[in-house]
């Protein structure tokens, strides 16, 4: 993949939907919802004088609408910036 983000933003690979409840329910797909979590690919430099916290490789807790989804080699990916997140898991 040849995506380098700039300034504060990150690309995240999301994780995938559950598939079940914990006790067992099969969810359908029009239930689903959008997952909140996931692990990123790449990273930006930072901004002057701020450099990012996160790293390629970090699981994170990001918001349900953040980012901006995009599609590179048939593969789903968020790109935000890094205030977006919340935690790194």
């Amino acid at each position: 993949m040849n995506i380098k983000p700039l300034a504060d933003r990150v690309l995240v690979e999301p994780a995938e939907a559950e598939e079940k409840t914990a006790s067992g329910i099969i969810i359908p797909d029009t239930a689903k919802e959008k997952p909140q979590r996931g692990k990123i690919v790449a990273v930006g430099n930072g901004k002057k004088d701020e450099p990012l916290t996160v790293q390629a490789g970090d699981q994170v807790l990001y918001g349900k609408y953040a980012g901006t989804e995009i599609t590179v080699e048939g593969k789903e990916y968020l790109i935000m910036r890094e205030a977006d997140i919340f935690a790194i898991v």
